[in-house]
C-alpha cells in the first residue's frame, strides 16, 4: 500500500511571491533572486501565441533586465522561458532548504530588497542559488532542444550521436558556463561588496560543474556492451541546494586587501579578529560575506520575524521561537490513507481521520 501522507506544506509559501522587486546596486549585474525581475512565472497568453515569434521579446522586457541581459535574451527565444524557470527553482529550493530556519527565504519584495542592500550569509546564499538555478535550467534547456544556439553536450569524448539517438543527449554545461558568465558581467576589480557577490555567483556555478556524473548505456545482442553510448548528466537540483546549504553554514566573513602585484582588490579575511569567526583564507569554493546576520527573531526590514510560525517541537521550537516559546493547539485533519493502485489506473484511498498537535511560536 502507499501512503497517502505528502508532505508539501514549505511550497505554500510560494504563492507569498509577487511581482515586486528590489534596486540592486549598480557595480555588477544581477539576476534571480538578487535582481529587478518578478519571482512569478509569467503566464503564457493567447496574444503571446499569437505572435510566437516576438512573444519572448515582451517576456524579456518584462524580466526587467539590463540593456545586455536583455539582449541576450532576445536572441534565443528559448532564453525567455530558462530564466523564469531559473527564477521559479531558485526560489523554491531556497525556501526548501531553509523551511526549519528562523529565514526562511522569505522574498516578498520589501524584505528581499533590504537584504540585498547588505553583504549577509543569507545574501551570499541567494547570490549562488540563483547563479547555480540558471546554470542548469541552461544546461538543461540545451540538452532538452529548447534553443536554438545550442544542444546536446559538445564533449569530444562523449558519442552525441549516438546519444541523441539512444535518448541519451548530455547536458551541455559548457555552453551554460559561458552564457551565465556573460549574463552576469565580468569581475569587478575595485568595490568589495561587487567582488562578493561575483565569487558567490561563481561558487554556485562550481557546485553545479562539480555535479555532473558520466551515465553510460550499452548496446548489444542479449545485453553485451559492444557499444556504449556515454553522455554527461547534471546532479538533481535539490543535491545543488543542499551543497550550497552546507556551505552557507561554513561560510566565512571577508575584509578586502589590495593585491600589490596588480593593483586589484582581494577578498581576504578581516584585519580584525573578530571573536568567534575563523580567520581562514576563503577558498574559491567557500561562500563568503561581509556583515553579520540579524536574529531575524522579530519583525524587521529583513524578515517578517518568526511570531506565529509553525515549528516542530522536538526539532526547532527552541531555535525559531527565539526563547519566548510557543503555543500548542490541537486540530483535527482527515488524509487519504492505506491507498492501493487499481487496475487500471487510478489510486484509491481510504479517508483517515486524527488528531495532531500544532506548534506555533508566541508573540
Amino acid at each position: 500500500m502507499l501512503d497517502g501522507h505528502v508532505l508539501l506544506g514549505w511550497l505554500s509559501s510560494c504563492a507569498l511571491l509577487g511581482l515586486l522587486a528590489c534596486t540592486p546596486r549598480p557595480s555588477a549585474a544581477y539576476f534571480g533572486l538578487t535582481g529587478n525581475e518578478p519571482l512569478t512565472i509569467l503566464p503564457l497568453t493567447s496574444e503571446m501565441e499569437e505572435a510566437a515569434v516576438k512573444a519572448h521579446y515582451k517576456v524579456c522586457d518584462r524580466l526587467k533586465l539590463e540593456k545586455k541581459q536583455r539582449r541576450m535574451c532576445r536572441r534565443d527565444p528559448g532564453v525567455a522561458e530558462t530564466l523564469m524557470e531559473a527564477i521559479s527553482m531558485s526560489a523554491l529550493e531556497c525556501q526548501y532548504q531553509f523551511r526549519f530556519e528562523r529565514w526562511n527565504c522569505t522574498l516578498e519584495g520589501r524584505y528581499r530588497a533590504s537584504l540585498l542592500k547588505r553583504g549577509f550569509k543569507e545574501t551570499a546564499f541567494l547570490y549562488a542559488i540563483s547563479s547555480a538555478g540558471l546554470t542548469h535550467a541552461m544546461a538543461k534547456a540545451c540538452s532538452a532542444g529548447r534553443m536554438e544556439r545550442c544542444t546536446c553536450d559538445e564533449a569530444p569524448d562523449l558519442e552525441n550521436r549516438e546519444a541523441w539517438q539512444w535518448g541519451g543527449c548530455g547536458d551541455n554545461l559548457k555552453y551554460s558556463n559561458k552564457f551565465v558568465k556573460e549574463f552576469l558581467g565580468r569581475k569587478p576589480n575595485k568595490d568589495l561588496r561587487a567582488r562578493v557577490d561575483f565569487h558567490n555567483n561563481l561558487v554556485g556555478m562550481k557546485v553545479i560543474k562539480a555535479g555532473v556524473e558520466t551515465t553510460c548505456k550499452c548496446h548489444g545482442v542479449s545485453g553485451s556492451c559492444t557499444v556504449r553510448t556515454c553522455w554527461r548528466q547534471l546532479s538533481p537540483f535539490h543535491e545543488i541546494g543542499k551543497q550550497l546549504k552546507q556551505k552557507y553554514e561554513t561560510s566565512l566573513k571577508v575584509g578586502s586587501t589590495t593585491n600589490e602585484a596588480t593593483g586589484e582588490g582581494d577578498i581576504s579575511p578581516p584585519k580584525k579578529s573578530i571573536p568567534g569567526h575563523s580567520d581562514q583564507i576563503p577558498r574559491t569554493t567557500d561562500l563568503v560575506y561581509i556583515d553579520d546576520s540579524p536574529s531575524f527573531c522579530l519583525m524587521s526590514r529583513y524578515s517578517p520575524g518568526t511570531s506565529g510560525r509553525k515549528c516542530y517541537k522536538d526539532k526547532n521550537c527552541d531555535s525559531i521561537c527565539c526563547g519566548r516559546g510557543h503555543n500548542t493547539q490541537s486540530r483535527v485533519v482527515t488524509r487519504p490513507c492505506q491507498c492501493q493502485v487499481r487496475w487500471c489506473c487510478y489510486v484509491e484511498c481510504k479517508q483517515c481521520t486524527q488528531r495532531e498537535e500544532v506548534y506555533t511560536c508566541k508573540d
